[in-house]
């Protein structure tokens, strides 16, 4: 499954619709999850944001051997896109030092 992380834009055609960084974190565990698509300003810093889910995604990776779905970013926050790429990079780092 595909699964887009938004509060405010419209979800594309054959992805699964989730608001919240827990929705997404829990598709994840399920193991289905092929194609992630983040935003990171998600209306409730507080609640979470999209990073959340990458850093979730990072000690997966790092210390379960948890194999990540393709991620990409399409956050129009510039300094949050910034540091959810580096996020990104480092998880790629664990995965090629497998």
């Amino acid at each position: 499954m595909k699964v887009y992380l938004d509060d405010e834009r419209p979800t594309p055609e054959g992805w699964v619709a989730v608001r919240w960084p827990e929705e997404a974190i829990a598709l994840l565990e399920g193991g289905q999850v092929v194609e992630l698509s983040l935003d990171h300003d998600l209306g409730d810093d507080e609640h979470g944001t999209g990073y959340d889910v990458l850093l979730w995604l990072e000690e997966a990776v790092a210390t379960r051997g948890f194999v990540p779905p393709r991620v990409r970013v399409h956050s129009a926050n510039s300094s949050a896109r910034h540091k959810m790429e580096l996020a990104m990079e480092r998880i790629e780092r664990f995965v090629r030092e497998r």
